[in-house]
């Protein structure tokens, strides 16, 4: 009987299913009217949204990759073509790839790997321009620099540049500085101090310390004066000693009004007067010593080789004058001087001598001459 009664029921409840649906079927829908198409988040509490869509958002995902709390907005990956604004890395930053960048400012700087280069390392402008920038190596609170200067412009390096053994600084291609060598285009030079040099050409006038001049033009070589009278000068005050080729001669002298001292051991062993005066040894001795290996010629052109000693004027020696002529007849003598006859003849006389001084004394012939 229960059996029976249920399926009675589900027919009648089919009956007026199916009654309902022809009453809708015959009715035309009324049109809705939403005032508010809005969704605001006090209507949204809880769920899951998917396959959710907007003008500026379209959600694809299957899983969560966003997560927005308190602490902000965190997710694994970002793929954004252009960041806009100032942006803020406060922990490591990894990049796989290329960073190009018009200008890079780091602190420091670690490279783990050489990076070979295809293009130069340029720096540019900034409120100061480019100068001060550069290469710096900071180690124990100092620094080295290779930076770029101004006034002039310039690379200015804070250390040495330590060149391999065989390079050499160059200018325009051409070698001017070398471990060893200066280049040859290098002319013109103020060197205050030099080593031992070994070989020195020098064309042209040359001056040291304002005291020894030589003139290339002139060609003199002056030692204390810069006008030399003489191929070597040498000048003390108002005195010039100098050395000079004249012709067939060389002039040796002073060329002022000085006599001349020739010393050995620092004495003096002949002196030269200003007149003309010539005396042998140091005055008030007489340890000096005049030895003549030839002929000697006083007052003479011409010396006669079986002679020693020639003169054209009278002589003296040990206080005794020797001269030739006649009996004096006026002039001083002195007793012993002798007077050679200088027309001597049969029974005359050898010469003449001075018994008494006088003017002109009184004479004695001596040594008659036979007939």
């Amino acid at each position: 009987m229960s059996t029976e009664h249920d399926i009675n029921s589900i027919k009648n409840g089919l009956t007026d299913l199916v009654s309902l649906i022809d009453d809708l079927s015959s009715k035309k829908p009324e049109p809705v009217n939403i005032l508010d198409r809005s969704i605001s988040g006090n209507a949204i509490t809880g769920g899951t949204i998917t396959k959710f869509a907007s003008v500026g958002i379209r959600d694809d995902s299957t899983r969560l990759v966003v997560l927005v709390n308190n602490d902000g907005l965190l997710t694994d990956f970002i793929d954004v073509e252009t960041l806009v604004g100032t942006v803020n890395v406060e922990e490591n930053l990894n990049v796989n790839g290329t960073i190009t960048a018009d200008v890079v400012k780091a602190r420091m700087v670690i490279s783990e790997n050489t990076e070979e280069r295809t293009s130069s390392v340029e720096f540019l402008p900034t409120d100061n321009g480019v100068y001060g920038q550069g290469l710096v190596w900071k180690k124990d609170g100092q620094q080295g620099k290779f930076v770029f200067l101004p006034n002039p412009d310039r690379i200015f390096s804070s250390n040495s540049i330590d060149l391999q053994e065989d390079a050499s600084y160059q200018i325009g291609k051409l070698p001017v500085i070398s471990a060893s060598s200066l280049g040859t285009s290098i002319t013109k030079s103020n060197l205050m101090h030099v080593g031992t040099l070994q070989g020195l050409n020098v064309d042209g006038n040359v001056t040291i310390d304002e005291f020894v001049f030589w003139n290339s033009d002139a060609m003199r070589l002056g030692i204390g004066t810069e006008a030399p009278n003489g191929m070597l000068s040498v000048t003390s005050l108002d005195a010039e000693f100098v050395i000079d080729p004249d012709g067939d001669n060389v002039k040796v002298g002073t060329y002022t009004t000085d006599g001349i001292n020739i010393v050995t051991d620092d004495t003096t062993r002949i002196t030269i007067s200003s007149t003309g005066k010539i005396n042998f040894g140091a005055k008030g001795t007489s340890d000096s010593r005049v030895s003549i290996n030839g002929r000697l010629g006083i007052g003479v052109n011409n010396l006669d080789n079986n002679l020693s000693i020639t003169t054209s004027e009278a002589v003296k020696f040990q206080g005794k004058l020797q001269e030739v002529g006649t009996v004096p007849t006026s002039g001083n003598y002195n007793k012993g001087d002798i007077v050679w006859n200088d027309d001597p003849k049969p029974t005359g006389y050898v010469g003449w001598i001075c018994t008494r001084e006088g003017t002109p004394g009184v004479w004695k012939p001596f040594g008659q001459i036979g007939s």
